[in-house]
């Protein structure tokens, strides 16, 4: 499981849906999540987390996606396996890992030192503890 340090920077509810926005590694981040802990506040300390399955990657995006959580990675290693790809990756001094298909990898041309972006849908992130 991947983990960052982030500060709730807003929240919003209707019935019972959340949204929680975050700023982790001087980047915005958002989650989606149907129950909140009722501690939970802006300005809260909190870690989240997404697991590396959850993790696309991408070297050149055009236009607009849906996709909330588009994070400036920089690739530090990669570790490639017969089927699948390690891809671990710098997010504000974290290292966080990708898991994708070889192929996906090799297509890509992958290598360390890659600015790229990581991308993980909201309904992926989670708060793994309150700090």
């Amino acid at each position: 499981m991947n983990r960052i340090n982030a500060t709730i920077t807003d929240m919003q509810s209707v019935d019972n849906i959340n949204i929680v926005s975050f700023e982790a590694a001087h980047q915005p981040m958002r989650m989606m999540a149907l129950e909140l802990n009722d501690a939970l506040r802006v300005g809260s300390k909190v870690i989240i987390g997404v697991k590396a399955t959850n993790i696309a990657l991408a070297k050149e995006i055009a236009g607009i996606l849906s996709i909330s959580n588009q994070l400036n990675v920089t690739i530090e290693r990669i570790d490639m396996g017969v089927l699948l790809c390690s891809v671990k990756f710098d997010l504000g001094g974290q290292i966080w890992e990708s898991i994708i298909t070889r192929d996906s990898a090799l297509k890509m041309a992958l290598k360390a030192g890659d600015e790229i972006i990581a991308l993980v849908k909201s309904s992926e992130l989670s708060i793994l503890e309150i700090l």
